[in-house]
């Protein structure tokens, strides 16, 4: 009887320990959520409209932090090898602009085309997607 009182005392007492650090983490999180970075962006498409096979277009998807806490990007990735983003690798402070500068080679490329960079950074959520867009025509 006296080992089956301890045993109820003690799992009574890791249920508490454990239920009290759940909520304790959950609640860190969410005020790290609300002192996040957030990537706002002027334009998420852009229309280059209509290009020769062969031609280059260069284009700079400009955004803002708008949070709380430095924007820091760890990568920025084209859904093609026929595009090439480019992305400032310091801080973005809290209300200073950045720009994602993409590079999209139309060479062997024909028709309707729509190009997605998947940007990483360290907001909520983590990954923003922009889409470079238009149409290659031969020459």
């Amino acid at each position: 009887m006296k080992k089956l009182f301890l045993a109820v005392i003690a799992a009574s007492m890791l249920m508490a320990a454990c239920n009290s650090n759940s909520s304790t983490t959950a609640s860190n999180n969410t005020v790290a959520t609300a002192d996040k970075p957030i990537m706002k962006f002027e334009k998420e498409t852009h229309d280059f409209g209509k290009i020769k096979q062969g031609d280059i277009v260069n284009y700079e998807f400009k955004f803002t932090n708008t949070g709380k806490s430095p924007l820091i990007i760890t990568g920025a990735q084209a859904s093609c090898g026929c595009t090439t983003p480019e992305w400032p690798k310091e801080p973005i402070k809290p209300g200073e602009n950045g720009s994602i500068k993409v590079t999209f080679n139309s060479k062997g490329k024909m028709g309707l085309q729509d190009k997605q960079i998947l940007v990483t950074a360290n907001t909520n959520p983590a990954q923003n997607i922009v889409h470079l867009i238009g149409e290659v025509k031969l020459n």
